[in-house]
């Protein structure tokens, strides 16, 4: 079983978790449609940056 051999401070295991953190969704909006959507990701509707690239079929 691994045990640490020595003792880590609340600092130094804090400054190890700064990086931890979840950023958010980057959303953009589509402009021929006005669809928000992920960003660099085709719509819903199968448009990226104003053109259509994708037949959805319903």
């Amino acid at each position: 079983m691994a045990v640490p051999q020595n003792h880590q401070s609340r600092s130094r295991r804090d400054k190890r978790r700064t990086h931890d953190a979840l950023t958010a969704r980057q959303l953009a909006t589509d402009p021929q449609t006005n669809e928000v959507h992920i960003r660099h990701h085709v719509t819903e509707t199968g448009y990226y940056r104003g053109q259509k690239v994708v037949d959805i079929k319903e």
